[in-house]
Parts: C-alpha cells; structure tokens; sequence
C-alpha cells in the first residue's frame, strides 16, 4: 500500500503534504530495521494501518491555527508526525519516554523540514507547557491517560469543543467506556463509519474533555 489511500482519504492535501507523508513513510520503513520503531510484520503496512489511522483525529476536528498540540507516548510518530504535516500552521509536540524512538522522530522532523514540529526524550509529568489539546494512540488506559493529561491541558479554549484529549484505541466499546472515570464526558467515533478497510472494525477515535 502506498501514499495513494491517504490521498484517497484527504483528497484536499497538497502535494508538498502527500510527498512529506510518503518520505514519513520511507523513514519509517528504514528505521524500522534497526529499531523495530513498529511491528516488523506490519511494516508493509505503515499508511494504510499507523499513517491513516493517525489521520483519522483529522475526521473529528480541524485544529486551528496557532494552537498547541501534545502527542504523548508518540513512539515512532503516530499520530503527531503525520498531523503536522497536514497542520502546517499548529504546534505538534512529541514526547515518549523511549529514546530510541524519539530520535527516529527527531529525524523525520528535520529530513520532512517540519517547522511546527518538536521532540522530546520526556514523560507527561515533566512538563511545564499548557496545551489545547492531548493526542495519543495505543499509549494507556484512559483513566490513566487522563490524570496525565489534565494538568498540561489549558483552560483557554478556542475551538468549537472544549479542550482535552483524543485517544485512538481499539476493542470493545463498553471495555474501552469502562476505562475512564464515570464523572469525564466522553465522545466516540467509529473510524468504519468513514472506511470499509477490514483493519479498523472496532477501532475509534475518542475525545474526552478535560
């Protein structure tokens, strides 16, 4: 698969962003070797499983410009990198607690010339900056996900849904409800609603508000 079912997808791309995301991919794919930055068996993969599937919080919101987005436990770059790239005018920063993996990220940042892009070899808890919003995907339950989250979420809101986090995990609907606090509005959108790929059955986007 190819950067083409991206295209498919978010036909109002660029070129310029379709070529960033099929150079994201041939990152992925080099380091992959070396690193295991995602599972080897799925490396053939990469857009249509991790890159499209980063994308889908895009289905959910438009992030407006200027604002400030933490992708927490990023890994390999899932989903900031591919979000930066089609948020040239917002402020993604990457944090994971693995250094290997970072530095994979720090890479693609500087090879794809991503200005509105930094990373860090950090955890949640030594931050100090507030943003408008928390991405992850397959980082922690997300009671857990929200006790780490909720002190670095501003208070200032911008968009027309109040600031918190969009999580994208798969499973159960009512396992995946049961993880957070009874008292935390949640949302859930099912990614097969927007594609018929047999990968994401049982995968959402989930946004909590902070």
């Amino acid at each position: 698969m190819s950067v083409e079912i991206i295209k498919e997808y978010f036909p109002e791309l660029e070129q310029k962003q379709l070529d960033q995301i099929n150079a994201f991919g041939d990152i992925i794919k080099f380091w992959n070797d070396k690193i295991n930055v995602i599972s080897r068996k799925d490396i053939e993969n990469v857009f249509e499983h991790h890159i499209l599937h980063s994308l889908f919080i895009k289905k959910v919101i438009n992030f407006k410009e200027g604002s400030k987005i933490l992708d927490l436990g990023t890994g390999g770059g899932f989903p900031g990198i591919p979000l930066a790239i089609c948020f040239p005018e917002v402020h993604f920063h990457m944090i994971d607690a693995r250094a290997k993996k970072i530095s994979v990220v720090k890479e693609a940042i500087e090879n794809l010339k991503l200005t509105n892009a930094t990373a860090e070899h950090k955890r949640a808890e030594e931050l100090k900056t507030k943003y408008d919003f928390v991405v992850t995907r397959a980082v922690a339950k997300m009671d857990k996900l929200m006790s780490w989250s909720r002190p670095l979420i501003s208070n200032k809101h911008q968009h027309s849904i109040p600031n918190g986090v969009f999580a994208l995990k798969g499973g159960d609907i009512r396992d995946l409800l049961k993880e957070a606090d009874k008292h935390e509005y949640l949302e859930e959108f099912l990614i097969s609603d927007w594609t018929e790929i047999e990968h994401y059955i049982e995968k959402y986007v989930i946004y909590a508000q902070a």
